[in-house]
């Protein structure tokens, strides 16, 4: 007798539907899977056939053939265990095949028949819903998840024993009430508050304009002086996200296994360690998974000691800076990843970390400074928007009449988030939205400089010797500055400032 069970397959982010096709006929008993199936569906034989016979049900003695369609993709991942079980299941006469009919199965089975939760099982369950799936069997630790979609009826499963009770009209399962995102959205706290960085005005000035354009920032100082602290405050100070940009990151996490609850609302805040390998940051590996840009996508990817970073590794990152996406190639796997990350670096500017601090002293000699900064190159240089240089904290910023409470992430984010307001009014319909992300052949129409601001912009060409990348960064601050004053053209004051941010790499590599 042939079932057919609904379920899905995944390829890096991207979910798409496939049938389980079981056939149980007369013959020598055995069971051949097909359909291109890695090792770890082939051993979900031994799997099923344990977890049938522990959950109260005979396993058939006759020849089963498991077919996964489509045929020509390979599958990988152990989610099809439910499937194949309910499969045989309905193929031996023990659940009805009508019952089966629109429904989707998605799920890992123990030895004693419990259900396991699923990696990617939010980009699996959207394909379904894409393909027009109505309900779906999933295992209950996928539930919070999975909670966030509509327009698709999701049962919690425990076990198979439960899965086959419900399909055959003898158990009640009630399906998720889909969670609406702004309730998630509430009470979003900052890890950090920007409240408790003491001093440090330039740096938390030019933190509010990295986050209000979205533009990269190189944080270089003496050691102790609060540069990974102000970087772990950015994430608390940028828009909150919206439910598509939540949905967007909850894919790539769950694909990576590390969703615990349910939809994400706050932005990601990846950190890796400067041992980390080009593949573990960029992505890839025998399946192509995600790598540490894709999960900091639409959120902040921090690099902490920056030189100490292999340069190999460093390299990797100037495409997908531009292009906001990685593309990972394998001999059996292709996948596109978004990463459309803000990056902040953080540095020492020498091995000692006291090169140009006003109270302490450098011990290193200009050889070992240069061959240190030497390590950052100048093309990742360039696509750096921000370089701004910290020192440590004056004691009277902590203890003297100047150390009055600072501004808290709160604050700043409402006074950002009416920055960015503007931009998306500005750049509505466009497929950038953000001054960051402005293309080059659009500068001029957007930011309509004053004819004091094009002069300034001419001298900062030649005393700073900008590539024109190095321009069209400048101009894209400039327009942020300017946002952030309400001017509708950026003007003189605007791009000085903007250059100041830039004229910092003087010091340290020219």
């Amino acid at each position: 007798m042939l079932s057919t069970v609904t379920s899905c397959g995944r390829q890096g982010i991207e979910g798409y539907p496939m049938r389980v096709e079981v056939d149980v006929r007369d013959g020598l008993p055995m069971v051949d899977v097909v359909g291109l199936p890695d090792a770890a569906v082939r051993e979900s034989r031994e799997r099923v056939r344990t977890a049938l016979r522990n959950s109260g049900f005979p396993f058939p003695v006759a020849q089963i053939t498991i077919n996964l369609a489509p045929a020509d993709i390979k599958k990988e991942g152990p989610w099809y265990d439910l499937p194949i079980a309910l499969g045989i299941l309905a193929a031996s006469g023990r659940i009805p095949q009508e019952r089966l009919r629109g429904a989707l199965a998605l799920g890992t089975l123990s030895l004693d028949g419990s259900l396991a939760p699923v990696t990617g099982a939010l980009p699996m369950l959207l394909a379904a819903r894409r393909a027009g799936i109505e309900r779906a069997l999933l295992p209950a630790q996928n539930a919070r998840e999975c909670a966030c979609l509509s327009g698709i009826a999701l049962y919690p499963v425990e076990s198979l024993r439960q899965a086959a009770a419900f399909l055959c009209g003898e158990a009640e399962i009630a399906p998720l009430t889909p969670v609406r995102y702004a309730d998630l959205a509430e009470d979003v706290r900052p890890e950090v508050d920007l409240a408790s960085v003491r001093g440090q005005y330039a740096a938390r000035r030019a933190l509010e304009i990295a986050a209000s354009g979205g533009h990269n920032l190189l944080l270089i100082g003496t050691a102790g002086s609060g540069k990974t602290m102000l970087a772990r405050c950015l994430p608390g100070i940028l828009p909150r996200m919206t439910e598509q940009e939540a949905l967007e990151t909850t894919v790539i996490h769950s694909v990576s296994g590390e969703v615990s609850g349910g939809l994400m609302t706050r932005r990601p805040f990846s950190a890796p360690h400067h041992t980390t390998s080009a593949v573990a940051l960029i992505g890839g590996g025998r399946a192509a998974a995600p790598g540490e840009i894709s999960k900091a996508h639409n959120g902040v990817l921090f690099l902490d000691e920056l030189p100490e970073f292999p340069r190999a590794v460093l390299e990797a990152l100037r495409q997908p800076m531009e292009d906001g996406v990685v593309t990972i190639s394998r001999v059996n796997a292709r996948c596109v990843y978004p990463a459309r990350f803000q990056l902040v670096c953080a540095m020492n500017p020498c091995p000692c970390g006291n090169y140009g601090s006003r109270t302490r002293t450098c011990r290193c000699t200009p050889h070992e400074v240069q061959r240190y900064l030497s390590r950052i190159s100048g093309p990742l240089l360039d696509r750096i928007d921000m370089v701004v240089e910290m020192d440590a904290v004056e004691p009277d910023e902590v203890f003297g009449p100047a150390a009055a409470p600072a501004e808290d992430s709160e604050t700043v984010r409402r006074r950002v988030e009416r920055v960015r307001a503007a931009q998306n009014a500005r750049y509505a319909g466009e497929d950038f939205f953000c001054n960051a992300r402005l293309p080059a052949n659009r500068l001029e129409e957007i930011c309509n400089p004053t004819k004091d601001a094009r002069d300034a912009l001419a001298l900062c060409m030649r005393r700073l010797q900008l590539s024109m990348r190095g321009y069209a960064r400048v101009l894209r601050i400039a327009r942020t500055i300017a946002d952030m004053a309400g001017e509708a053209r950026v003007q003189a004051e605007h791009v000085a400032e903007a250059a100041s941010y830039r004229g910092t790499n003087e010091k340290y590599w020219k």
